[in-house]
């Protein structure tokens, strides 16, 4: 086996390429951070007058009540645990918790459009789709009080699927002003959140963070329970149905199919495994009515329990059982979907899992043939064989900050600063399209899928949609470590991590030159390259912290063996340990990979 001297060893912090235009607040950030760790004082009172006229409100604002709410926020969503059953984790996101959101979300849309048509609005509409989940009937109670008690009109969707929810705004007859999803994605039964859209998309981590402030204040100054009586009633809605249509005639058109053009996927056999999570319309309303046999299709029936594995194309478990179904049925595809279907993966014809890099390259190529040079966005976890695989076919790669919200909102920008760039996608298997409103939807990156295997068909080839990637690199080591942060609260841990990332950013071993970026407090996440003298660049270390947790996330690859180790003993030795972040950081997994390899 080769091995890397240690003592020869070059990492480089990598910034973005010149042509890319960075957003300051947004970027990869690599210079040194120096952030003294300071405790804020704990105040348990302050006097603040809410924004309700109800006599249910006071004028008291408790802190550590308004934090229950504030530490809900996920980024540009809102999870919590919903349900007793995990070791060390208390019911935090409840019926009144959940009541507060809604109603502060529901004013913040209405807010929203009377700025923008500068007049009071009426009969604001918001829909609500929900996951299997077994927490979903009490806490949509919850969500429908909330918009009601701030004068919107709620549409209950039922079981749907987030992609679905935004595109409730944008199908007539529907086009609601919002809609929300309440989905924890893959996490277990236990937990459950929320998902905002607006027409434009998404909302944005700061667009929710203001709506979670304002919900902690009702929250906190509301002496009621939750809202016992509607004064208006949701009115149920079959959005799915006019979904599942939208999906066909996208598939039907772009195939046009000489023969049989209602019916495309006939003689097709496609295997969908939904994990018993929202995905399984898509067998019976798109697949099926498309022609295609979807005989050997695994864990359709929604159970919010997810009893046979995490509903993760991610996940192990998923793609083997969906992998022996293929084989099995000697099926031209196999489709993993998440628990609310805005991730995806697949399985080609020989049972190659595809995901992670391999589904970004698939999608890359589909991409590149119908937008030839364009850009595509990932986060940068990515390998650099993924680079050389878009480059080699004439497009451009734009490595961007983890978060699949970091990267699609990177690719929107660079759109309007006239960069042409079509898809952005995480390798977490969250993807989004510039010709499908920039949302990261599952199913659509199927269906792009599926027409271009139907393509391949009608052209004479048997390959199977797998073979556009047979080019694609793998390294030869693949890692991921992760240190837990020891500190309490989420404040503390949270500086203590940026502090870790800034100062791996800014170190200078072989002569790596930091680029400038903004102050530490926007610091998450850096990538260093790493060489040296015999093979010169061969991997990258990425250090990031989590948002979920109280943990940095170590991520490395190599096309030399044995590389990942050296790296980890170099980033233990020459870094943590020099620098005392060892002793407050968890390194059990980095000793244990230093020393033998293994995890």
């Amino acid at each position: 086996m080769a091995s890397t001297s240690t003592s020869s060893l070059s990492l480089q912090t990598s910034a973005q390429r010149q042509s890319f235009p960075s957003n300051s607040a947004a970027t990869t950030f690599h210079t040194n951070l120096s952030f003294p760790y300071n405790p804020l004082p704990f105040t348990k009172f302050v006097c603040v007058r809410s924004s309700s006229t109800s006599k249910h409100y006071n004028e008291v604002v408790v802190d550590e009540e308004m934090e229950r709410i504030r530490r809900l926020q996920n980024g540009s969503d809102v999870r919590g645990v919903a349900l007793e059953g995990e070791k060390g984790r208390s019911v935090d996101l409840t019926p009144p918790a959940v009541e507060a959101i809604a109603e502060s979300f529901g004013e913040w849309v209405i807010n929203g459009l009377e700025k923008q048509r500068g007049q009071p609005v009426e009969n604001v509409k918001v829909s609500l789709g929900r996951d299997p989940r077994i927490s979903g009937p009490s806490l949509s109670v919850a969500v429908f009080s909330g918009l009601a008690r701030a004068g919107c009109l709620v549409f209950d969707m039922g079981l749907a699927t987030t992609p679905a929810c935004f595109m409730s705004t944008i199908l007539p007859p529907f086009s609601y002003d919002a809609s929300i999803m309440m989905t924890a994605s893959h996490l277990p039964y236990t937990r459950n959140g929320l998902k905002f859209f607006t027409k434009r998309g998404g909302l944005t981590s700061p667009e929710v963070e203001e709506i979670c402030d304002q919900a902690a204040r009702k929250y906190a100054n509301r002496l009621t329970k939750l809202s016992s009586v509607l004064r208006i009633p949701p009115s149920r809605v079959d959005f799915m149905s006019s979904y599942s249509k939208h999906l066909r005639n996208i598939i039907k058109e772009r195939v046009n199919h000489p023969l049989h053009y209602d019916t495309p996927l006939q003689g097709f056999q496609i295997i969908v495994n939904a994990g018993n999570g929202s995905g399984g319309f898509f067998t019976w309303d798109v697949l099926d009515k498309l022609g295609a046999d979807t005989f050997g299709s695994l864990h359709l029936k929604p159970d919010g329990m997810f009893p046979n594995h995490i509903p993760n194309p991610e996940d192990k478990v998923a793609m083997t059982l969906t992998r022996a179904a293929v084989l099995e049925n000697s099926a031209d595809l196999g489709i993993v979907f998440d628990t609310d279907v805005d991730r995806s993966g697949v399985v080609d014809n020989k049972g190659n899992p595809i995901n992670g890099d391999k589904l970004i390259a698939l999608i890359s190529a589909i991409v590149l043939k119908e937008h030839p040079g364009t850009t595509i966005v990932t986060d940068t976890r990515t390998s650099m064989a993924l680079t050389r695989f878009i480059t080699s076919r004439g497009g451009h790669h734009c490595l961007y900050r983890v978060g699949y919200r970091n990267v699609i909102d990177k690719g929107i920008q660079l759109n309007k600063d006239g960069i042409e760039t079509h898809l952005m996608m995480e390798t977490s298997g969250h993807g989004a399209l510039r010709e499908n409103f920039f949302l990261d939807d599952g199913a659509y990156m199927v269906v792009k899928i599926i027409i271009e295997m139907v393509r391949m068909k009608l052209a004479g080839s048997d390959e199977g949609i797998g073979s556009i990637i047979n080019d694609l690199e793998e390294p030869e080591e693949s890692v991921e470590l992760r240190m837990n942060v020891v500190s309490e609260p989420r404040i503390r841990w949270t500086r203590r991590g940026r502090k870790v990332i800034g100062d791996v950013a800014g170190v200078r071993w072989g002569g790596g030159v930091p680029s400038s970026a903004p102050s530490g407090s926007e610091r998450r996440d850096v990538r260093v390259k790493v060489s040296d003298e015999v093979h010169g660049q061969h991997g990258w270390v990425h250090i990031r912290q989590s948002i979920h947790n109280p943990n940095i996330a170590v991520n490395m690859q190599s096309s030399v063996p044995g590389s990942c180790q050296t790296m980890t003993r170099v980033l233990r030795d020459r870094f943590l340990i020099a620098s005392e972040m060892d002793r407050v950081l968890d390194m059990t997994e980095i000793d244990k990979y230093a020393k033998s390899g293994f995890l």
